[in-house]
C-alpha cells in the first residue's frame, strides 16, 4: 500500500469509529453492501440488455412485438379515488 503503515490505517480506522460511532457502523457497512449489490445487478442487467437487443435482429416476415405496459395495481383505479365529501347543509330537513 505504498507509504501507508498499519498504524496509519489502525488510525484511520479509530477516527471512523469516533466519528461515526460504533452502533452506527454495521448499518452503514450492511447499507453499503446492499448499495453495491444492486449496482452490480443492474450494471449488468444493462450489458445483457445491450448485447441481446443487438444480437437479435427481427426479421423482416415477423411482425415487430408490441410495446410493455405496467398494469395498474388492483384499486388503482380513477373511480376509486377520493372525492369531495358532500358537506352537511342546516337548512336540509
Amino acid at each position: 500500500m505504498g507509504s501507508l503503515s498499519a498504524w496509519h490505517i489502525l488510525l484511520v480506522v479509530l477516527v471512523v469509529v469516533v466519528v461515526f460511532g460504533s452502533k452506527r457502523l454495521p448499518d452503514t457497512a450492511r447499507a453499503l453492501g446492499k448499495s453495491l449489490r444492486i449496482l452490480k445487478s443492474e450494471t449488468a442487467a444493462m450489458k445483457n440488455d445491450g448485447r441481446a437487443e443487438s444480437d437479435v435482429a427481427p426479421s423482416p416476415a415477423e411482425p415487430p412485438t408490441a410495446a410493455r405496459t405496467i398494469q395498474a395495481a388492483p384499486g388503482d383505479v380513477t373511480s376509486a379515488r377520493p372525492v369531495e365529501e358532500p358537506r352537511n347543509n342546516p337548512q336540509q330537513g
